[in-house]
């Protein structure tokens, strides 16, 4: 008997290399300036060699543009492939996922399994990939050997998506995060800052903090059928270690800046011809492409003298049904620039992929109507507003620690108005650890729900779909359990869930 096939075999017929399951087949889709332009020195020098050695068959594919890779996956023969890796950011993944929802086949397409090696700036997947394969949380080029070491090995699970619908009506599904307030104004406004590297998001923190706005507006969430049974680990995650370096140039091995907001977004690459690589093995390379080939504590109180709240309005519950009259912007801390932070304001290119197709999101009235019985709806100042589907927002930040890949939930996190700048820092610092839920701060707040809509009521802001930015105003989202496929390799005792 061939265990490997579970083929009967004559006691006298020889094992022969044909019997055996040919090694998977991997599409590498690397973008080349992901990070601080290292991408493709690291996915040579560590990537390739490690699976090449595991005996994996591989392409490899340089994009060259903002949704090249969503372009790409949209025409592409997705039975020569047995999963889509993205050598990047979790940007680039962001697109491939759209990409295949965008097909007309999707409901096939959504289900070719998919990965990610850690390249980029947030790398907020990774990092919880990292932690279900069991290991101590990790940073840089250490982050990016576990992850391959995992992929090597083999092994998926399901993924839940968010389907996200813009005001526009548009629509876009996310694996990560939909931001509005404090993450997303650090994580589109540190743009200026690129030629740092990782360390922009640090200055773009330490910025935030020092202009710390509120925003008023209205979420309303659907409660899950079953809360999670701890928002927070009984003891703290360790800290990924981390050094912090301001210096712009390329190194062979920098040392990744320490931050308490990584994004998680991918950079716009320039063009970087590179033959095409592949495996032997592996199908021909396509023509129709440019182939190439715990924190330190802070001493303070969460709000108070020395440190003034910024607003001492509390969330105002209100009756799911009833109706509720528009309430006058603030104008007291509401950031005097315009939506994009002084960036070009997002077009439907720029905002990544929007997807036509995918499954219907039978939870969600359309925008605008009245939400059905059984939502819960909060309403007043809000310092910033996170639904996120995995633990992590960034590879050191351990947002939702009780999180899995595919629990069927999304993990809405809040901080009211009132918050000190001292108090949100030390948010920060205990998200690393993912003890930030223990820390008793009364402005956060917390609810596991299987849908959500958000409503600024303040006329100027930011909000991001994966570290993307998309158009500001009302969106709304439902989680589609398992709907996805992710490469993550078995887990680990870290990794097991409880």
């Amino acid at each position: 008997m061939c265990l490997l096939r579970g083929l009967p075999l004559p006691g006298d017929r020889e094992i022969t290399p044909e019997l055996l399951p040919r090694p998977p087949r991997l599409l590498l889709l690397v973008n080349p300036y992901g990070g601080r332009g290292l991408a493709w020195q690291w996915c040579k020098n560590h990537v390739l060699p490690m699976i090449s050695e595991a005996g994996l068959s591989f392409n490899l594919i340089q994009t060259e543009r903002q949704n090249h890779a969503r372009e790409l996956v949209q025409g592409l023969s997705l039975s020569e492939w047995d999963g889509i890796v993205t050598v990047s950011g979790d940007g680039l993944l962001f697109e491939v996922l759209n990409g295949l929802l965008d097909r007309p086949d999707w409901e096939e397409a959504v289900k070719t399994p998919v990965g990610i090696l850690p390249c980029g700036s947030g790398n907020a997947l990774a990092g919880a990939v990292n932690q279900h394969g069991g290991f101590e949380p990790a940073l840089g080029v250490d982050l990016l050997l576990n992850c391959s070491l995992l992929l090597c090995r083999g092994g998926s699970r399901p993924l839940d998506l968010l389907s996200v619908t813009l005001a526009s009506g548009s629509r876009c599904f996310s694996f990560l995060s939909v931001a509005w307030g404090f993450v997303s104004d650090v994580d589109i406004q540190s743009e200026r800052f690129r030629a740092l590297g990782s360390a922009r998001f640090t200055l773009g923190t330490v910025l935030g903090l020092a202009t710390l706005h509120t925003y008023r507006g209205r979420l309303s969430y659907l409660p899950a059928a079953v809360e999670p049974a701890s928002p927070t680990p009984a003891h703290g995650l360790p800290r990924a270690k981390s050094e912090l370096t301001l210096a712009p140039a390329p190194a062979p091995a920098p040392p990744v800046a320490h931050s308490p907001l990584h994004r998680s977004v991918s950079d716009l690459p320039l063009p970087l011809p590179q033959p095409a690589l592949a495996s032997p093995g592996s199908p021909e390379p396509l023509p129709i492409l440019s182939l190439n080939g715990g924190g330190p504590e802070l001493v303070g109180d969460w709000g108070g003298a020395g440190d003034a709240p910024l607003s001492p309005d509390p969330l105002l519950p209100s009756p799911p049904s009833s109706p509720k009259a528009l309430l006058s912007p603030i104008t007291e801390g509401v950031p005097e620039m315009p939506a994009s932070s002084g960036l070009p304001p997002p077009t439907p290119d720029a905002l990544g992929a929007i997807s036509t197709g995918g499954p219907p999101d039978h939870l969600l009235p359309p925008l605008g109507t009245p939400l059905p019985p059984g939502w819960v709806t909060l309403e007043g100042d809000f310092v910033l507003m996170l639904a996120i589907s995995p633990s992590h927002l960034g590879a050191d930040l351990v947002a939702a620690p009780h999180a899995r890949f595919d629990d069927g939930l999304l993990h809405l996190c809040w901080v009211r108005g009132g918050i000190s700048r001292a108090a949100l820092l030390r948010l920060f610092l205990a998200m690393e650890r993912g003890s930030h839920f223990s820390l008793g701060c009364p402005q956060l707040g917390y609810a596991a729900a299987r849908a959500f809509r958000l409503e600024p009521l303040t006329p100027r802001g930011v909000l991001t779909v994966d570290g993307e930015q998309v158009e500001y105003g009302p969106l709304q989202a439902q989680v589609h359990p398992g709907l996805g496929t992710l490469l993550t390799g078995p887990p680990g005792r870290a990794g097991q869930d409880p």
